[in-house]
């Protein structure tokens, strides 16, 4: 596998219906922020969620975490930061939110998803051609 890395960011505003009554991001809705910016990693790469479906795949998360650093608040901007560290065999994204003002991290995490083919039913442990294809296309280019 190629050492070098893709990443994407989005940047978005904590909203009001992401936060409990204390106005803090609830918990549950980290996973929302990484899936912002696993759409536009995916994207990036050409592969979107209608690309893999249209491919014959799906990639369900199969493992999450999280670490809280630093609490989120009710109207804060966040940077989401999506690095795909593993793709040959299974897709493994790592996230960093930080304070774009200051860079100032809040949140680390990591998601894994495994190929899973729609006309079989089957789970598979090699992820399909043309999406290592895209990305190391991309690799080449960057």
């Amino acid at each position: 596998m190629n050492s070098r890395k893709l990443g994407a960011d989005v940047e978005c505003t904590v909203e009001f219906y992401d936060v409990d009554a204390m106005e803090v991001v609830w918990h549950g809705n980290y996973v929302k922020y990484f899936e912002k910016a696993r759409r536009a990693l995916l994207e990036k790469i050409g592969y979107s969620y209608r690309d893999m479906k249209d491919s014959g795949y799906i990639f369900p998360v199969t493992t999450l975490s999280l670490k809280f650093i630093k609490p989120l608040r009710l109207g804060e901007r966040v940077r989401v930061r999506a690095v795909l560290d593993e793709y040959e065999n299974r897709l493994r994204i790592e996230y960093e939110l930080s304070r774009p003002e200051t860079g100032e991290i809040t949140t680390r995490g990591v998601t894994t998803q495994m190929a899973f083919n729609i006309a079989s039913g089957e789970s598979c442990f090699v992820c399909p051609g043309n999406f290592i294809k895209k990305v190391e296309t991309l690799l080449d280019r960057e």
